[in-house]
Parts: structure tokens; sequence; C-alpha cells
């Protein structure tokens, strides 16, 4: 078989360096985006952030302000060296002076008044840890140093709730046979912490965490039906079984009902104020107001980042006759990268226009107004694709009068009603939790029970679906929401 030469004409579908450049930004998080823009400005030296004056990527987000300026985004620009000056983006509080004010709730985030007298430190964790906070106590305390040795040892085996983590005979078998310590002295040593703040702490289980607190309160009836409650009938107790309580007591309703409150007031985790607990801060891709009676999204500026071509480094490549190689490729990839974060901004900017004007409703009245909407119709209304709507509505946010979400969380699916249309699943839950919420504590509402009243306001739903989405908002069942 001799050799040949063939011509096959085909096509295929490449992607270019820019195009993929632009997909993995757009779905990246804010904070992903700024990450990813950091390692950018430390690897390109044509590229650099100007906070103070407007930059080229800055002031390209005007035209975000209107639907006008939106249109022509995708009309070609003539590209330059210098720095394109222009105004920043249309803020909220460039609109009104009112800065969020409205019927519907207060963004407190923007727009904050100087004046404010809050204290700052209520929005931190605590400085002191738990560990800190018993071994101050235990250096004013009169003992050996052997028993300080073993209630240190306590310390250290208790977990973030203030309970110990595992029984205490264990925890003996631990300590080396060459001290000599006995069981007794260890359990000596967890009385001592027992008597430290905050009271419950070193506790072997919730029944002692909670009589540990119970014997520092007020000597009344109640405190003495509570005490026996929780030593004896804690399970009656959960299960929300008053009639048998009452009959394995004795008591009246009167006491009862005193003694479960005074049990509901104690604290199950007496250390969870010094866990240290991890802030996760959120910073919105798009802000919404309502002007002039429309509901109305903007970019936020604080996560549009202000970037801008290196005027010096552009200059000397400018004057060079023999451009270089390496930086004019850096040159170009700077462009690009300011060309996707301005499409980026651009395309969360005209999804999350499309969600709100489809779900003005949920603004003006809340949950129980929001509508079923799915991705295919913001795509087909936009003319993207449904994976570039998923891709823009992951990990973006967006700050509202009634609160910070999710673009995902206004996409749901759909419940059938009596007359033909359709009732969102969020508004559903929305419903049922009103329902729960002015119910009768004495006679809850059953799942079924719920299912029929919501039957007769024209939505149907089974009470299996009820019941998940009940679970789903955290709401336990009828025989726990069962008061005195």
């Amino acid at each position: 078989m001799k050799p040949a030469l063939q011509l096959k004409l085909s096509q295929h579908l490449a992607l270019t360096p820019q195009l993929q450049q632009s997909i993995k930004l757009l779905q990246l998080s804010t904070v992903e985006m700024q990450q990813e823009i950091e390692r950018y400005l430390l690897e390109n030296p044509m590229l650099e952030r100007d906070d103070d004056q407007p930059t080229e990527s800055y002031a390209a987000a005007q035209q975000f302000d209107s639907p006008e300026k939106s249109s022509n985004a995708d009309a070609p620009q003539a590209e330059s060296h210098e720095d394109v000056q222009g105004e920043p983006p249309m803020t909220p509080s460039d609109v009104d002076d009112d800065r969020w004010s409205s019927d519907a709730g207060t963004f407190t985030g923007a727009g904050r008044d100087e004046d404010d007298d809050s204290d700052a430190q209520d929005s931190h964790a605590a400085t002191i840890s738990l560990r800190e906070h018993l071994t101050w106590q235990l250096g004013m305390t009169q003992m050996s140093d052997r028993d300080r040795s073993l209630v240190r040892f306590l310390i250290e085996a208790l977990n973030d709730d203030g309970y110990l983590s595992a029984p205490l005979a264990e925890l003996w078998e631990t300590l080396p046979p060459e001290y000599e310590i006995e069981l007794e002295e260890l359990d000596i040593a967890l009385n001592h912490i027992q008597n430290f703040d905050p009271i419950g702490i070193g506790a072997r289980d919730l029944r002692e965490c909670l009589m540990l607190q119970l014997k520092v309160a007020e000597d009344c009836a109640e405190r003495t039906l509570a005490m026996t409650i929780v030593d004896k009938h804690l399970e009656l107790l959960a299960a929300r079984d008053f009639a048998k309580i009452r009959r394995l007591t004795g008591c009246d309703d009167e006491i009862l009902r005193g003694a479960h409150e005074l049990i509901t007031s104690l604290d199950p985790r007496p250390a969870a104020g010094y866990s240290q607990v991890e802030a996760r801060y959120i910073t919105p891709d798009v802000i919404v107001k309502k002007l002039k009676g429309k509901w109305t999204a903007y970019i936020n500026p604080d996560a549009y980042p202000r970037l801008r071509i290196n005027r010096l480094y552009a200059e000397i490549l400018s004057r060079q006759r023999r451009g270089n190689g390496n930086m004019t490729g850096q040159l170009q990839e700077a462009r690009w990268l300011i060309k996707n974060v301005q499409q980026r901004f651009e395309t969360i900017h005209r999804v999350t226009q499309a969600i709100v004007d489809r779900q003005r409703q949920f603004f003006e009245h809340g949950e129980v107004a929001m509508r079923p909407l799915v991705l295919r119709e913001i795509a087909d209304l936009l003319g993207l694709h449904e994976s570039t709507i998923s891709r823009v509505t992951s990990q973006k946010y967006m700050a509202t009068p009634r609160g910070i979400f999710e673009l995902k969380y206004f996409f749901g699916s759909h419940v059938s009603t009596d007359t033909g249309g359709a009732c969102s699943a969020t508004a559903i839950r929305a419903l049922i939790k009103q329902l729960i919420s002015a119910e009768d504590g004495k006679k809850p509402l059953s799942d079924s029970q719920l299912s029929e009243i919501l039957g007769q306001q024209g939505i149907v739903v089974a009470r299996r679906t009820v019941a998940k989405y009940r679970e789903s908002l955290n709401i336990p069942p009828v025989n726990l929401r069962k008061t005195l």
C-alpha cells in the first residue's frame, strides 16, 4: 500500500484563550474573581489597579445604568494605551439621598450614618477562649499543685460546647500510672470545674448540664418540678408529652407551665459564647432599589475591580520599532482581562434585571408573592444559553431591601393550582410558615390539615409535599410543636 495525500474539509468548535478566560470569570464568585485578578496583577506588569482615578474597566460600568447604554455594549470600541476616563457607575446612593429607605424595609449595609453609636465589637467573635477563661478562674482558687494539674487536664478534655468529651473513667485510664492518681481525685477536680463560670460547664450529658443550672436558680415550686422533670422525665419533655408528665408528677397546669418555661430558659450549650466562629462575608454583585416606582438593578461598585493598562509600560512598548514579543502578549492579555471583566458584569446585570422584572411582586410583598421561574425562561428572554444563566446565578448575590439573596434563590419549581396556574415552591413554603406561626399551640396543625388549608386556597399540595417543605424550613412535626 503506497502513501497518498488526501484533502478533507471538517468543522470543529475551538475555544480561544480569550473565550476560555471569559467563561472562567463568569462562573467565579466575587471573592474568587478578586483572587484571580490579584494573580494577574502579580504576573502581568501591563496590568495595574487604580482605586483613586476613574479607570478603563470602572468607567465601563456606566453602561449598566440604563437599558439604552447596556444595548450598546457589543459595539466595537477603539483600543488605546490611554486610560478611558469616565464617571463611576451609578449606585443607589447617587440616585436618591434617602439611601435605601422604602416601604419594604431598610438596607443598613450601605450609607451607614457616621454618628451611629452601635458598638463595633458586637460583630467580632469572642477574643478569649473557653480554656483561657477557665484557666483564669483556676488561678483565683486555693488548691494544691496536684489538684491544679488535674483540673487543667480536665479543662483540655472539654469540647466546644463545654461538655466532657469522654467518660471520666476513660480519661482516668489515660493518666500515667506512676502518678498514682485515683478516680476519686479526678471526680473532685471535675466538681471544681462545675463550680466555674459559665454555669453548666464540665457536664457529662445534657441532664447534668441542666441540673447544674437549676441548682443555682431561685428556690420555688417550679424549680423543684423542673429538677424532677430534668432528672427523670427529660425524654417525655422532649416529646412534649405533658399529659403523662402531669400524671407522673401530680402537678397542675400552672406549675408545669412555669417549670417548662424555666427549663427552656436554660442554656444547653454553656460554652457556645466562647467558640471562635469564623465570620463569612458576602460582597453582593448587584444592588436592587425601587426608583420612580420601578425596581432597578445596579452593579455594586465595591464588587467591580478598577483595572487599567499600565501607561508607562504601554508607552515604552509603543516606542519600540520591533515589539517585544513577551510584552506584546502581556499587553493583549491585560486588554482581554479588562474586557472580560466588563463583559462579566454586563451579563450579570442583564440577568439580574430580568430576574427583578419577573419577581417584582416578591420585592413588593415578600416570599408569598414569589412566582415560578426557571433558567430557560431567562435564557430565552436574553438570547443566552441556559448554561450561561446557570453560571451567572451561581455564587452571585443580590442586595435588596429584604436582605441579601443568591440569584439562584429566585428560581424554583412550581405547583399547579385549581385555576390552571402555578405557584412557586418558595411561596408555598412561606404560606406554610405563616400558617404554623399563627396556629394554636395547644392544637397545632398537622401536615394533612396544612394540605387541606392550602387546597382551600387553590394550591393542590400533597401531605408528603407539605412535610418536605416543612422539614426544609426546620419546623418540627406537630407533636413537637404542642405547647401547654
